[in-house]
């Protein structure tokens, strides 16, 4: 079986079913990094202060700098939160567009979108 694609065919069916692994996996990694409570205390933090730096959101949530980030970077990654280099500092803020897309598909997903 390829690792990439999943072809599901039902009984009876003519139209089999293609999932894409590599795209669903992503997805999983996405939803996952905004489904934690200390990211989501991150994100909450950014909403209701806008662009921070590194120090100021460790300082704030009371964390280990590294700890820090390495869960912004997760963030990073699932395109949640941007980054804008200020001199020698490293800002970060929402990415509401993607904060929205991603709230889109989980009401799709769900069956909450009527």
């Amino acid at each position: 079986m390829d690792n990439k694609l999943l072809i599901i065919n039902s009984f009876g069916e003519n139209n089999p079913v293609t999932i894409n692994l590599v795209n669903t996996r992503k997805a999983a990694i996405i939803y996952r990094a905004i489904n934690h409570q200390l990211r989501q205390r991150m994100l909450k933090l950014l909403d209701e202060r806008g662009a921070m730096k590194v120090s100021d959101i460790y300082k704030t949530l009371r964390m280990e700098q590294s700890e820090t980030s390495r869960h912004l970077g997760c963030l990073r990654m699932a395109g949640v939160v941007r980054t804008e280099r200020k001199a020698k500092c490293i800002y970060y803020s929402l990415n509401t567009d993607r904060l929205k897309e991603i709230n889109e598909m989980a009401a799709l997903l769900t069956g909450q979108n009527q």
